[in-house]
């Protein structure tokens, strides 16, 4: 546990540090044969505490890899590199890896509709959101990360 909470608070750190945006991709799962019965669920295991900040940091990162790339600054790889990295570290099952990639997706798919052309509403997202993206990451950090 201690291993983990220390390797979360690196893929954070790195993620407070970037400034760029980035892109997870995930293979949806296969629904089982008609003719096979399900096999029991396992136990689900309960989110962390910091679940909301960290959905949060996802969805900011996927409208950041995608205006940054749109805007010019050519980063949206770096960002979905740590993206990856923070995804590799904290999706210990299938399905958190699914919820944490939609988040990522949903926020560079909302900004992929709203924006064709870079613009000034677009640069101004973009500072927020890195703002935003740096404080979510250091508090999760400094207060989960151990």
């Amino acid at each position: 546990m201690r291993r983990r909470r220390a390797r979360l608070a690196v893929a954070l750190t790195a993620l407070a540090l970037a400034a760029s945006p980035l892109a997870a991709q995930t293979t949806p799962a296969k629904p089982p044969a008609p003719a096979e019965q399900p096999a029991p669920a396992p136990q689900a295991e309960p989110p962390p505490p910091y679940e909301p900040q960290l959905l949060r940091l996802a969805e900011v990162v996927g409208a950041l890899s995608y205006l940054r790339d749109l805007c010019g600054a050519g980063d949206g790889a770096t960002f979905r590199a740590k993206f990856a990295n923070l995804l590799e570290t904290e999706a210990s099952t299938p399905a958190r890896k699914e919820t944490l990639a939609g988040a990522f997706n949903r926020g560079f798919r909302d900004y992929e509709l709203t924006y064709r052309a870079c613009t000034p509403a677009a640069q101004e997202i973009v500072v927020r959101f890195l703002d935003e993206a740096g404080r979510v990451a250091r508090d999760v950090a400094n207060r989960y990360g151990g």
